[in-house]
């Protein structure tokens, strides 16, 4: 999904980096799921205070900035993507104190601070939407079709799985693309406009430096809010303009978030706007991104090379994709009375989503939870992760840790080589080369070794490389930085 980045600020340069307001142009950006990340109180939820005390090892890691998932308050109906107050932060993760004590620790680091920011819908908790009368003019109610108003306005579906659309008491019906609990902004209302501003400006004042906009190609419907009249629109995602979302409006709030960026406050620098996508590669792809021109994200765990968790029981699962997909076939979401529902539709509709990836980190030990705190962890983590952890892998040259702070290193040493031109290079079947100022980077994607003369002196590879009589050997599946 791609989505805006919007960063205003210099913060303090990172050790080493000498990089100034264009910062954002070769940035290492690392996603920190706070949940996730570390526990510092024991109740197996992670915190702001413990994302405060590892960020010296996101700093040793060469990382530039760090991308906060939200921790504002919030009923959790979506993993606190369903915000009550954007204002304040939610008590399972601090407090606002505990925000400022971390902005402030990270650019004593040199690590600059992105926070999400959620405009598309807000927790159906949010002071507007408990208003009748408020909700109406800032959210997007319709009436519904049929004799009564018993069918949805329209055929939209859930990105998570369902109807679109939740029927009031009062017999209309609000949207909502995610959750029941997400209901959707009316941006056509100029009082959204003004609060989000505001919201921006009051996380601006406590000291952050840019803000990681979700959904940000929807906030804008379609004029009359169109039937689709297609099945399976969930294939459609991508494949064509949807009338929620890619609307040519988002491009007006963007341009009018981009002034007020441009002229907040005194002595902030240069402002700018990039577009992201979230990714997480390990091994090979690792090694490609990070040498391809522009910013490079990092999602938490990936350095550990975590791998997927697809055998979460399904007590744990919080994911509310998890419970609406199976919904058409009786599987039951959260507030559902399973205690009536038939045989096995506890178990809920699909698999995977994003519960796997958000399993704790593990940090130190050879046990659940592995340093993550001085409790447990909110979903089980794997038996088997005890050699994964930071602790087991520093200082192992062949772990994925190594190899991340190795890349970094280099990325960080090349001038260059984040923002720098590209041209591809000559290379046998199966194999792509491209220079980078200072470097050139080969992906072996055959599953096989490939030979080819060396073009230069091996400066890290994700898979061992023998060069013998001017002749390299690539693995299979394998990437390689050369220095030329």
């Amino acid at each position: 999904m791609t989505q805006e980045l919007t960063s205003p600020s210099p913060a303090p340069q990172a050790p080493g980096t000498g990089r100034g307001p264009g910062w954002w142009r070769d940035a290492v950006i690392y996603q920190v799921y706070v949940r996730s990340f570390a526990d510092s109180d024991g109740d197996g939820i992670g915190d702001l205070r413990g994302a405060r005390e590892r960020l010296p090892y996101l700093r040793d890691l060469g990382v530039d900035a760090v991308w906060l998932t939200p921790f504002y308050a919030s009923p959790q109906a979506d993993g606190g993507y369903d915000v009550a107050d954007y204002r304040a932060v939610d008590p399972l993760f601090g407090t606002l104190q505990d925000a400022d004590d971390l902005i402030r620790a990270a650019h004593d680091l040199g690590l600059r601070v992105i926070v999400d920011i959620v405009p598309n819908h807000t927790s159906d908790r949010h002071p507007w939407f408990q208003d009748p009368v408020l909700a109406r003019q800032r959210y997007l109610f319709r009436p519904g079709k049929g004799e009564s108003g018993e069918l949805p306005p329209n055929d939209w579906e859930s990105v998570f799985g369902g109807p679109a659309w939740t029927r009031t008491d009062h017999g209309d019906w609000y949207l909502h693309l995610f959750a029941p609990e997400q209901p959707d902004l009316n941006w056509d209302n100029p009082e959204v406009h003004a609060e989000f501003e505001a919201i921006m400006r009051f996380w601006l004042d406590l000291g952050v430096d840019g803000f990681r906009v979700d959904v940000a190609h929807g906030m804008i419907k379609a004029p009359g809010l169109p039937d689709i009249g297609h099945g399976a629109q969930a294939q459609l995602i991508g494949a064509q303009v949807l009338p929620f979302f890619d609307q040519d409006g988002v491009h007006a709030i963007h341009r009018a978030w981009r002034r007020l960026l441009d002229g907040y406050g005194d002595a902030r620098g240069k402002q700018v706007i990039g577009v992201a996508e979230a990714w997480a590669p390990t091994g090979a792809a690792t090694l490609l991104m990070l040498a391809l021109p522009g910013s490079a994200y990092l999602y938490q765990g990936e350095e550990l090379g975590l791998p997927e968790v697809t055998d979460l029981p399904d007590e744990a699962r919080q994911d509310p994709a998890f419970f609406r997909g199976g919904r058409a076939t009786g599987a039951a979401g959260p507030g559902t009375d399973t205690e009536s529902a038939p045989d096995g539709v506890a178990a809920g509709g699909q698999d995977g989503f994003r519960d796997g990836c958000r399993v704790p980190l593990p940090w130190s030990g050879e046990l659940p939870p592995y340093g993550f705190g001085p409790g447990g962890s909110w979903l089980p983590q794997p038996a088997g992760w005890g050699g994964l952890t930071v602790a087991a892998q520093t200082g192992d040259p062949a772990s994925t840790l190594e190899l991340y702070r190795a890349a970094l290193e280099l990325r960080r040493r090349l001038p260059g080589l984040g923002d720098g031109p590209m041209s591809w290079a000559p290379a046998p079947d199966g194999v792509l080369a491209f220079t980078r100022p200072g470097l050139l980077c080969t992906v072996n994607t055959l599953g096989h070794d490939v030979g080819l003369p060396a073009p230069g002196t091996p400066l890290l590879s994700s898979a061992p490389v023998t060069v013998d009589d001017a002749t390299a050997q690539l693995p299979g599946d394998s990437c390689t930085w050369w220095a030329i």
